[in-house]
């Protein structure tokens, strides 16, 4: 029998935790080292700084990026992939490769 793509299936958990606009972006971004809000908001581009935070949020809560606090006058934060986030690149790379051949193929809300 072929494999199904149930509610309880962990590739749906998977895909329900990247799921949405924003969380692979994130986590490709932080693919180079750590990085502090702004920093991301400026290599992303078109994210507001609420939308960033919820994403990191939502991304430190499923354990995929570490928050690191660091106690000085102003205070400073920076956002690291965890082991998680960093074997999540591979296939968010993948998904990217896929992308690059055949994106322009597909039909988007902006062409007929």
């Amino acid at each position: 029998m072929e494999p199904r793509f149930f509610a309880d299936c962990q590739a749906r958990v998977a895909a329900d935790l990247i799921s949405g606009r924003w969380p692979m972006v994130v986590l490709y971004s932080l693919a180079h080292g750590p990085a502090r809000p702004g920093e991301l908001r400026r290599q992303i581009g078109g994210i507001s700084q609420k939308v960033l935070t919820e994403t990191l949020r939502r991304l430190e809560h499923n354990g995929l990026v570490e928050r690191q606090r660091y106690a000085e006058a102003p205070p400073r934060v920076e956002y690291s992939l965890t082991t998680a986030g960093q074997d999540l690149l591979v296939p968010i790379r993948a998904l990217g490769d896929w992308a690059t051949v055949y994106a322009d193929r597909l039909p988007t809300e902006n062409k007929p």
